[in-house]
């Protein structure tokens, strides 16, 4: 990209230049599939994020195209020449393919846009590139390359808001956001991602329409949500969603927590805080963005509001705030249609986010212990990154304790994990040797007895399975 002083045509004119020799060096089979559809006498062109990432020089394997070839077209040329072909996207337009190393979308010339009650575009087709990228969502996302000709297509000036980092729309923002309401979800996840700024009269359509984002489905919503979640600066694009009056609408317990003030945490309100949680939690992880963790470090405080107490001395309290925000983590990621295993592993790190308070200055028993590997099963390492992300106090002594406690907090699992095999907690005798110890078949009294074993596994550790075997048929003489 140039600098900020390369703005004259000519700089432009290399820039453009450099970017195209990229895209085609990087991206081979872009000019083999142009010179087929030429040959079948069709236009086509590689179009939007694939344009926008190579200009921003990371572009991987995902490259779209647009053409004036109808999909059954598009079926017949890319058919022979592909490694494998999918039309689950026929109906919109767009037919999937594979070629070597590269996943492609081949999409008709298109405009798409919502009646004030529909959840689902009306497709038609379009006639020429400029009427496929005016109907784009951003400037940046409607810059072209026309194949095999090379040709850079840029009608709205995506370059120039690329290079100084502002989203803008081709037409109108308010046109924009009819067509497409969910846009106005994009225009704070492309924030997030690219670190961009929104343009004011988007952000002020973003306003003035928020209401229209009701008519988006939950799938789609939940998509761009991930999305921007999973970017590198979600809080600029939460902070978008929020300021727009459009978190309210998709998620209003983000916002809800403005109005609270934390007892824990004087210098910051609860929004704030949840958002350096996040970030924290972010800077903790190992392999990648975590969706799970970041949607918990996210919504760890959101039963705040409904749980907060004014108390006698002049405190503000929030009591059993993480059981209730569990509930309503729960009722939030349904009504966005995650899946029933992100909702309980999101819920479960909530409800579990405040346990380690509960250790204090490390009395904790081998029993309790136990009980807090349990309980986390397979989230252990996240709640360890969710209870350390969740200091953020100013007070540097009080946040080195914290941390020195944790620590003692975490050698103490290591020790126990070493001699007792804690991942995989199980009552010394399991259901077959309870039934044969008791002399009785398949039934409720299983799942008591094992229930039994658990809880005394728990408490004391591992036994010798002569005493396991005596405290069972201890505990059946006193059913009896």
């Amino acid at each position: 990209m140039p600098n900020a002083n390369e703005d004259t045509p000519s700089a432009l004119s290399q820039v453009q230049s450099r970017a195209v020799s990229e895209l085609l060096r990087v991206a081979p089979a872009a000019d083999e599939l142009g010179r087929l559809f030429q040959e079948a006498g069709f236009s086509l062109a590689l179009v939007g994020g694939s344009v926008r990432d190579a200009l921003l020089g990371r572009l991987g394997n995902d490259l779209d195209f647009t053409t004036d070839a109808r999909p059954e077209d598009v079926l017949k040329i890319v058919r022979p020449w592909a490694d494998s072909v999918w039309d689950v996207g026929i109906a919109f337009g767009t037919v999937g393919a594979q070629k070597g190393g590269f996943q492609i979308e081949v999409t008709t010339y298109r405009s798409e846009s919502y009646d004030r009650t529909s959840r689902k575009p009306e497709v038609s087709y379009g006639h020429s590139i400029e009427e496929d990228l005016v109907r784009r969502d951003f400037t940046v996302n409607a810059m072209a390359v026309a194949l095999p000709q090379k040709e850079f297509v840029d009608p709205h000036g995506g370059l120039e808001d690329l290079r100084t980092g502002v989203l803008r729309t081709p037409g109108t923002p308010e046109d924009s956001f009819s067509d497409d309401p969910l846009r106005m979800l994009r225009a704070a996840r492309f924030a997030a991602q690219l670190d961009f700024e929104v343009a004011q009269d988007v952000v002020a359509a973003m306003k003035a329409m928020s209401e229209r984002i009701e008519i988006v489905s939950a799938e789609r919503v939940q998509a761009e949500l991930n999305k921007l979640m999973l970017s590198a600066h979600p809080r600029k694009g939460l902070g978008l969603l929020v300021d727009t009056g459009l978190a309210d609408r998709v998620l209003p317990e983000l916002p809800a927590l403005r109005l609270e003030s934390d007892e824990h945490h004087r210098h910051k309100d609860v929004y704030e805080h949840s958002l350096i949680v996040l970030e924290q939690a972010m800077a903790l992880e190992e392999d990648g963005p975590d969706l799970v963790l970041r949607l918990a470090a996210l919504l760890h405080d959101i039963g705040k509001p409904r749980t907060r107490r004014f108390e006698s001395d002049g405190r503000v309290s929030f009591h059993h705030h993480e059981v209730v925000g569990a509930k309503m983590a729960k009722k939030r990621m349904t009504a966005l249609k995650y899946s029933n295993e992100m909702v309980k592993d999101v819920c479960r790190l909530i409800e579990l986010h405040l346990r380690f308070h509960g250790y204090g200055d490390g009395e904790w028993t081998d029993s309790a212990v136990r009980r807090y590997v349990r309980d986390a099963g397979p989230l252990l390492d996240r709640l360890h990154k969710l209870t350390r992300s969740d200091c953020t106090t100013r007070n540097k002594r009080k946040a080195n304790a914290l941390s020195r406690t944790y620590d003692s907090l975490e050698e103490r699992i290591a020790q126990l994990q070493e001699q007792e095999e804690l991942d995989a907690i199980r009552p010394d005798l399991d259901g077959n040797e309870i039934m044969q110890e008791l002399g009785v078949g398949p039934g409720p009294v299983v799942g008591r007895a094992y229930a039994f074993l658990l809880e005394l596994r728990l408490e004391n550790g591992p036994m010798e399975r002569e005493a396991a075997v005596s405290a069972l048929r201890e505990w059946w003489a006193a059913q009896a």
